[in-house]
Order: C-alpha cells, then sequence, then structure tokens
C-alpha cells in the first residue's frame, strides 16, 4: 500500500473520495429531511407560488410523498450530475495521470460532490446540473440560448434564489460558448436581451407576488393531505418560508452575522487548499488568444462572484453558497479552456509535495456543511 501511494497518489484519493462519499450519504439517509420534504408537498394548487415546481411535478406521479422520496430522487440527480461531470471532464481534458491532479481538486473537493451529497434533496445540485449540461451540447445555434434561458426559468422556479446561484454562471457559459464562437447579431442579441427581461420578470413576480395566498394554517392541513405519513408532523416545520418576506430574511441574516462570520477563516482556508486549482485557472485565463475573450471571462467570474456577494446579505446558508460559488468556477473553467488560446497550459504537477499534501487534506475533508463550515 505505501508503493502504491507512493507511485500513484492520484488514484489512491480517487478511492477515497468514493469511499468519503459512500460514508456521507449513509450519514444523510439517517438524518431527517426537514427543508427537502416540505419541498416535495408544496405544488401550484393555490396558484404560482416560489419553490414549488419540483413537487408540482412529483403531483403529477403520486399524491402521497413518501419520505424516501426525497433520498431516491435527490440520489438520482447526484448520480446523473456526476456522472456528467465525469463525461465533462473526460471531454475538456482527460482521465490520463498528467489531469488526474485536476479531476482530484475538483470531483474531490468537499465543496463539489460531497456537498452535494450532504445537501441531498436540495435544489442548489439542479442548477449545477443545468450549466453541464449546457458545457456538454452544442452552442452554435439560437437554439442553445434557448434551451439556456429555459434551463434558468426551471431553476427560478424551483427556487427563485438561483438568479443569484447559478443564472450568472450559465449566461456566461452562454456567453463563452455561444457568442464568443458565433459572434454577436441583431437575432441573438435580441434573443438574449428578451431572455435577460424575461427571467427578472419571473424572480420578480416569485419574489414579491408567489408567497402562498392562504393562512399558514390552512397550508400546514393541505401539506398533511400529502404526505405518505401524516403523522410526521415534525417534517412541515419550515413551512413559514413559503410566508417569509425579503426584509425578513435579510434581517435574519443580519442577526446571525456576527457568529457565522466566524467561519470565513474556515471558508478561507478551504479555498487556500485549492491553490494548485486557482494557479491552472489563472494560466488558462492568461493563455487565451483574444484579449477580449480575457476581459470577458475576469469580467464574467467577477459578476458571478457578486451574485454571490449579494446572496450572502440576503440568506445565511454560507457554506452552501461558498460551496456554490467554488463549484461555479469549476464548470467557469471547463468553458474557458474551451476558447482558442496562445499555447497549452502545463497540468497541476502531480509530484509536488504541496500540492500533494493539499490534496490529500481536500480528499478527506467530507463536506464543507450548510450553514457553517462541516
Amino acid at each position: 500500500m505505501d508503493w502504491l501511494t507512493r507511485k500513484n497518489p492520484w488514484r489512491v484519493m480517487l478511492a477515497i473520495n468514493a469511499a468519503v462519499i459512500a460514508g456521507v450519504f449513509i450519514h444523510k439517509i439517517l438524518l431527517p429531511p426537514y427543508v427537502p420534504y416540505i419541498h416535495l408537498l408544496v405544488d401550484y394548487h393555490f396558484g404560482l407560488v416560489k419553490r414549488a415546481l419540483i413537487g408540482a411535478i412529483v403531483a403529477l406521479f403520486t399524491q402521497k410523498v413518501p419520505v424516501w422520496l426525497v433520498f431516491a430522487l435527490g440520489g438520482a440527480v447526484w448520480v446523473a450530475t456526476a456522472a456528467l461531470f465525469a463525461k465533462l471532464f473526460r471531454r475538456t481534458f482527460s482521465f490520463d495521470d498528467a489531469d488526474m491532479p485536476l479531476f482530484i481538486f475538483m470531483a474531490g473537493s468537499p465543496f463539489f460532490l460531497k456537498n452535494f451529497m450532504h445537501t441531498l434533496g436540495h435544489f442548489d445540485i439542479y442548477g449545477c446540473l443545468s450549466a453541464i449540461i449546457l458545457l456538454l451540447i452544442p452552442a452554435e445555434g439560437i437554439a442553445f440560448v434557448l434551451l439556456a434561458t429555459l434551463f434558468s426559468a426551471v431553476l427560478i422556479l424551483i427556487h427563485h434564489i438561483h438568479l443569484l446561484m447559478y443564472v450568472p454562471t450559465i449566461a456566461l457559459i452562454v456567453v463563452l460558448r455561444h457568442y464568443l464562437a458565433v459572434g454577436f447579431n441583431r437575432i441573438n442579441l435580441a434573443v438574449g436581451t428578451i431572455s435577460i427581461l424575461a427571467l427578472g420578470a419571473l424572480f420578480l413576480g416569485l419574489q414579491f407576488w408567489g408567497t402562498m395566498p392562504i393562512p399558514e394554517a390552512d397550508f400546514v392541513a393541505y401539506l398533511k393531505t400529502r404526505m405518505a405519513d401524516p403523522a410526521r408532523t415534525d417534517l412541515l416545520g419550515f413551512s413559514y418560508i413559503w410566508y417569509q418576506p425579503l426584509a425578513k430574511e435579510i434581517s435574519d441574516t443580519w442577526a446571525r452575522m456576527p457568529s457565522n462570520l466566524l467561519g470565513v477563516p474556515v471558508f478561507a482556508l478551504l479555498i487556500w487548499l485549492h491553490t494548485p486549482l486557482w494557479r491552472y485557472f489563472a494560466n488558462l485565463i492568461r493563455s487565451l488568444a483574444d484579449d477580449f475573450h480575457r476581459h470577458i471571462v475576469v469580467a464574467g467570474i467577477l459578476a458571478v462572484t457578486a451574485a454571490y456577494l449579494v446572496m450572502f446579505a440576503m440568506v445565511f446558508d454560507y457554506s452552501r453558497w461558498i460551496s456554490n460559488w467554488a463549484v461555479c468556477l469549476f464548470l467557469i473553467l471547463h468553458a474557458v479552456k474551451m476558447l482558442p488560446s496562445l499555447k497549452p497550459v502545463p497540468p497541476i504537477a502531480g509530484d509536488d509535495r504541496k500540492t500533494n499534501v493539499a490534496a490529500w487534506i481536500v480528499t478527506l475533508i467530507p463536506r464543507a456543511g450548510v450553514i457553517r463550515p462541516f
């Protein structure tokens, strides 16, 4: 085993990451799925409301929602995301030994698949899955822009916070893969502009007029009719989020800010552990053949980061936001790799001692968490 670790530690890290993910899954299914389960119960029975699309789709197939469906549905989406990411990585890079360090720092990151397993059933992963699909399919035609708009609308209907969480990354992918490839013309500019306006209107409608139009007691009574086990009233404790106005969410976030800021040094350490990956990303951007492409990429990353800063001020699930911000950068890296470059960028050095130490630590960290670190 010692010989194997010295000879090819990256393959060993890959196996350990798989074991860690299995352990996180076992731990996850032992926990009550408070937030994910209630999202499967809420539908459009009382009109167009926020956070109800997934529940409405579930309602098409079953009127009684068992608790295990949270893990079955969430697990299926997780498997699809992991499989498509592996396909994307193989298409953009390879699974050769030279690219294995990059794969470990992405797929084995506590920000990515391991944390999506920890938040199994939450809505974040749907944005990641949508972005991966848009990185895999052809992007030359205007249908690509329309499909990205459809994906973004679906994400906003799943949860309106996706407008800040994954829609900016999807928009940047569209710019890098479509607009920079085929150029700007009246048709694609008109479609892009209309798409932005429509998505903004959808977000505003859900944010300010998407609250449940009936008293909360009646809402909870309806949810009980959709439960396979109505006795599990403990799983309905988050019904208030369909009534909570934006001002209340912001005030709650700032009330928790002093304690939540204590996690910032841990987040900074987790980000720093990915330094080999960030260094490779920076070299990739510097290698781009067109200065305009380089400026668009940098501006896009700043815009995606700014959206997350706005989210930080509004909702206090900081570990999730940091994790999804990192995942967005992973996906943007793939989009940047598809752009024309002046020269090949050397892969992450697999024999560097500091890189190996950082990779081992990243591998052994099981998740980033939901609100506070871990």
